[in-house]
């Protein structure tokens, strides 16, 4: 499918030579109206208490957990999700080896220290190895990565090929997206995983015909990227994902 503003027609780009970014999926509606109906955009809450910032945090993170588990992205016991401790920095959260991600609650969740011990949490406070030796490295294509990762150069290797992007794909392991919030590495995660299906997709088919796929120019990529690639926008689309948690599953998360 053509990004936006490869499909907005002349008229709706205010007489410029590229398309308006304040309303790109409103046809019609010019950048003036725009500003004048445009509400304030939402944004991630904030917070003057640290402690209370790391309780919304880590109901957030269950929540995504739960996210995940509706898409089918457990995999056994193996997979994780980490958020870096507010109140202190040189710790994150993760989830414990062996608790189903549809069953994560906010009092399950452990914290880790820099290197490698469980300090803080729920009941079974057993770490993945895997999830240490990458997200301790602060978390795009890395073709070198060997599968599991249980050596600590693997993880410093990886954060290092990531640089400031917000995903990766590891040869032999599968796909890692990271953000500024929560809702954004899980929207990247949940977008880039429906990105490689249609990809997939789309190459078998122009493969079985002899052909191959159409790719989309790189001033058409920048312009998408910045109507819906930015972290802001990584936040916002993921918020009916975790209204929807809500409204499904209570409370019961965030025990």
């Amino acid at each position: 499918m053509s990004p936006p503003s490869a499909t907005i027609p002349e008229a709706y780009t205010n007489g410029s030579a590229k398309p308006s970014a304040i309303a790109p999926h409103e046809p019609g509606l010019s950048e003036a109206q725009a500003k004048v109906q445009m509400p304030r955009f939402p944004g991630p809450p904030t917070f003057e208490d640290k402690y209370e910032e790391r309780d919304y945090l880590k109901g957030r993170l269950a929540a995504a957990f739960r996210i995940f588990g509706k898409y089918g992205f457990d995999e056994g016991v193996a997979g994780h999700i980490t958020m870096r401790d507010p109140v202190d920095p040189t710790t994150f959260w993760v989830n414990p080896f062996g608790v189903a991600f549809s069953l994560m609650r906010r009092s399950d969740l452990i914290q880790v220290d820099h290197s490698g011990k469980v300090i803080d949490g729920g009941e079974v406070r057993l770490l993945n190895a895997a999830a240490y030796m990458i997200h301790a490295a602060d978390h795009v294509l890395y073709t070198a990565f060997n599968g599991i990762v249980l050596a600590e150069k693997e993880g410093h290797d990886i954060a290092a090929c990531l640089g400031n992007k917000k995903a990766a794909l590891l040869q032999n392991h599968g796909l890692l997206t990271v953000g500024g919030t929560i809702e954004a590495a899980v929207f990247w995660f949940i977008s880039l995983e429906k990105c490689c299906h249609a990809q997939l997709m789309a190459d078998a088919a122009a493969g079985g015909r002899g052909g191959e796929t159409k790719k989309i120019g790189d001033e058409e990529a920048a312009y998408t990227y910045k109507t819906i690639g930015t972290p802001l926008a990584g936040w916002f689309s993921a918020k009916p994902e975790f209204d929807k948690m809500y409204n499904a599953e209570g409370k019961d998360f965030l025990q």
